[in-house]
């Protein structure tokens, strides 16, 4: 089985300015997931897609190369990750000559995830043989309880139904946050579709405290708290 990780960083973002290029602990952040990438050996090859031309002295002392630059079409705020990673793959099928079986995407932004939760992962989808793995943790607000919709000139809603009514938080079914740090698809599956939920979807639960995905100042304050505490 061959195995292609992509690794996905543009420049500019509009929460976060730059965020896939900030540093932690003096290092880019998307030097953290291509060093976390090159630790799992069943990894056969890591592709960079980027607007951003990386270092030659960083991408050399690990032994890897930037052999394209994204294009402008899939570079801007209403670009979709799948489509980039589609790009991603056709290009290093060409670059490589080989035909890959499984994708994995590591977020650039979300650094706190550790060399365990990628090999369980592939580990996880292998076994269980589904289309497609997301990663979740545990959701810190329930639709069923305490989110809510503004309908009918501002009055608030409840997202989801019940068929009972839920008093307690403890009541309402389980619910869990895409955390938006390891994804993996069948390359047939992502070719295909756009969709990241089927019934042969695979779900890998991680903790909060390796699950923060910098969308604001405060997940990155939040990550670096976590990170100089691990």
């Amino acid at each position: 089985m061959k195995i292609l990780c992509t690794i996905c960083a543009r420049k500019g973002s509009k929460g976060v300015t730059n965020k896939n290029f900030l540093t932690l602990n003096g290092k880019k952040l998307i030097f953290h997931s291509l060093d976390q990438a090159l630790k799992v050996k069943k990894i056969d090859n890591i592709v960079i897609s980027s607007d951003v031309k990386l270092s030659r002295k960083e991408l050399k002392k690990r032994n890897i190369s930037q052999f394209f630059l994204r294009n402008k079409s899939l570079s801007s705020d209403n670009s979709g990750k799948v489509e980039v990673i589609r790009d991603a793959l056709v290009r290093s099928e060409k670059y490589y000559d080989k035909t890959f079986d499984l994708i994995i995407d590591l977020d650039v932004t979300s650094p706190l995830r550790q060399l365990k939760d990628i090999q369980k992962c592939i580990n996880k989808i292998i076994k269980e043989n589904n289309n497609n793995l997301i990663t979740v943790c545990d959701s810190r607000k329930n639709p069923y309880f305490n989110m809510i919709e503004l309908k009918d000139n501002f009055f608030p809603k409840i997202i989801k139904k019940s068929k009972k009514n839920i008093l307690r938080r403890q009541d309402a079914p389980k619910v869990f946050e895409m955390n938006a740090s390891i994804y993996i698809w069948k390359r047939e599956f992502l070719m295909k579709n756009i969709n990241l939920f089927t019934r042969k979807t695979s779900i890998y639960k991680m903790p909060f405290n390796r699950s923060i995905d910098i969308d604001s100042v405060d997940d990155l304050k939040l990550v670096r708290y976590f990170n100089n505490k691990k």
